[in-house]
């Protein structure tokens, strides 16, 4: 007969081993080392139906792709963090952003962002600029962000 505590070690050792696989088998989202340490400045967003929407004060609107498909934003008044992947050139998805709550004013294009983050499909480096594609939504253009300018915060923790 076995006792309880051979019972339980061998749960234990089933569980750690469960473990081992899922933490062996689990991958870091791949970045692109094209879009890795880059960051930008929303210059506009043009809908599918051909609508612009342009930010007043482009600065207000960044996101930095840093290392190990981390990703970094500030979306007007919020900030934000999350992941990004680009396993194919051209091909990028973004993770779910976690940000702030504060409430931005009235023409804010935060709540359009937020809405089609998880949308994003595909990135096309053109003369200089970012372009994302979101597949019936549009194309969001940006700009290097300016040196002077700081790069995106990770939010306060609560």
């Amino acid at each position: 007969m076995r006792s309880r505590s051979d019972s339980g070690r061998r749960l234990c050792a089933l569980l750690l081993g469960a473990l081992v696989t899922v933490v062996a088998g689990a991958q870091t989202p791949e970045a692109s080392s094209e879009l890795e340490g880059s960051a930008w400045q929303l210059v506009k967003i043009e809908g599918s139906d051909g609508k612009i929407h342009a930010p007043t004060e482009r600065v207000r609107y960044m996101i930095s792709f840093a290392p190990h498909g981390e990703l970094l934003a500030r979306i007007d008044c919020n900030r934000g963090s999350g992941t990004w992947r680009s396993t194919d050139n051209g091909q990028l998805r973004f993770g779910d952003l976690a940000t702030t709550r504060v409430q931005c004013a009235a023409n804010s294009l935060y709540d359009l962002i937020i809405a089609q983050w998880t949308h994003v499909r595909s990135y096309a480096l053109r003369e200089g600029h970012l372009f994302l594609t979101l597949p019936g939504d549009g194309v969001y253009e940006f700009e290097p962000l300016p040196i002077a300018a700081s790069t995106p915060a990770l939010p306060p923790k609560s």
